[in-house]
């Protein structure tokens, strides 16, 4: 008897040391967090209100907060050149920003901006001009789209996603609506979500406030490419939560749903196509098909962590911003952690 368990206990170890010595599944690739730590804070008078930075022409970033009146330009040297209405275009009527909650730059030097406060998106010219302000109850994210269009995802819309010519005139919409609950108030916040775009005019919704994390790509003309949908083990407690909270809101009217963000912010690599995706410090990097490649945990220079409200992606670095903390610049990894 004594000797029958013996074999047997081997049998066990020999299949789990066997076990331990095949290679990691790609699931392991995944799951691997390695830390990301920020080189060095870009901009050191910007932090509280910040929203956005941009690549412009000639290597110029622009820059938006908020509350604040005008978009503002910098040199690749980081020195203050400019602002967006300009200084003489600021006196137009309507021209200067009341809450700006998101922009965009074209080639060109165009600038889109989706002006909350006066409940407008704003066009203004290369040289710092309005050009253009078209009503809109809730504009949340915006960009340019390939020729001389632009996107604007609002969460009161029929869609997730509306094009307009740069006169305005509505263009086409796109993107089913997510409607997980009954009350409509409860489905607008769920349709929150905001946009980037590459140089192939691909753009990407990232749904803020979707219990599971989810990122849909979309091509230039508004056809549905891609869809990430987070539903693994990691992510499934929050999603419950979070649907919990959906539900609770339902039982009574008084109740006013305020549910928690879940993706943080989503940048895109304009030539590869790779995608970022942050929920809170966890920065996820995916290739141009929806695979997953590796996981981060962001910190800063000092050790605090970073949860990111927007990630620029460039060819060497990854700018990634936060209000209050500001706008910091990280390595790009160009390998799997070992």
């Amino acid at each position: 008897m004594y000797r029958l368990y013996s074999v047997c206990a081997a049998a066990v170890l020999a299949t789990a040391l066997a076990f331990l010595s095949l290679p990691a599944c790609a699931q392991d690739q995944y799951q691997f967090e390695s830390d990301l730590v920020a080189k060095r804070r870009l901009y050191d008078s910007l932090g509280a209100g910040f929203r956005e930075i941009r690549r412009g022409p000639n290597g110029n970033y622009y820059v938006l907060t908020a509350p604040a009146p005008a978009v503002l330009i910098y040199d690749p040297s980081r020195k203050l050149i400019g602002q967006v209405p300009s200084q003489s275009g600021a006196g137009a009527k309507g021209a200067t920003l009341l809450y700006g909650e998101s922009f965009d730059v074209d080639h060109d030097g165009r600038v889109v901006v989706c002006d909350r406060g006066a409940k407008a998106v704003k066009i203004y010219s290369p040289g710092g001009a309005l050009a253009a302000s078209i009503p809109m109850p809730l504009p949340v994210s915006v960009v340019f789209l390939p020729g001389d269009e632009f996107a604007v995802a609002s969460p009161d819309a029929e869609h997730l996603i509306t094009a307009y010519d740069l006169g305005g005139k509505l263009v086409r919409d796109y993107g089913d609506r997510e409607e997980i609950a009954d009350r409509a108030d409860v489905n607008t916040q769920v349709n929150f979500g905001h946009l980037v775009v590459d140089e192939m005019g691909n753009n990407y919704f990232s749904f803020d406030y979707l219990p599971e994390p989810t990122v849909r790509k979309f091509d230039r003309v508004g056809y549905l490419a891609m869809e990430i949908s987070l539903k693994t083990l990691e992510f499934e407690p929050a999603a419950q939560a979070a649907r919990k909270a959906i539900a609770r809101s339902e039982d009574s009217e008084k109740i006013i749903p305020s549910l928690h963000r879940i993706i943080s912010a989503v940048g895109v690599d304009p030539q590869t196509q790779e995608l970022w995706i942050a929920i809170g410090t966890l920065l996820m990097r995916f290739d141009k098909d929806g695979q997953r490649l590796s996981s981060f945990r962001t910190y800063l220079p000092g050790g605090a962590r970073l949860e990111a409200s927007q990630i620029l992606v460039e060819h060497d670095r990854l700018l990634i911003g936060a209000d209050p903390q500001g706008i910091y610049e990280f390595p790009k990894p160009e390998k799997l952690p070992q």
